[in-house]
């Protein structure tokens, strides 16, 4: 079906599934440990610009 270059094939469909895998995984650590971040920062009393522009507050 694949012909003589089946095992480049599904080898290179394999890593493309790993990679987007792996990217995947990246992301919603990365997602994960920037939500802690800001939480950390917001309990320190640090707030994000856009709370204030939002609020209506000055500065």
């Amino acid at each position: 079906m694949l012909g003589t270059h089946a095992g480049f094939i599904v080898a290179a469909y394999g890593f493309a599934v790993v990679v987007i895998a792996g990217l995947f995984l990246w992301v919603g650590l990365d997602g994960r440990a920037q939500r802690r971040q800001l939480a950390e920062l917001e309990a320190r009393g640090i707030r994000r610009r856009s709370d204030v522009a939002a609020g209506g507050e000055g500065r």
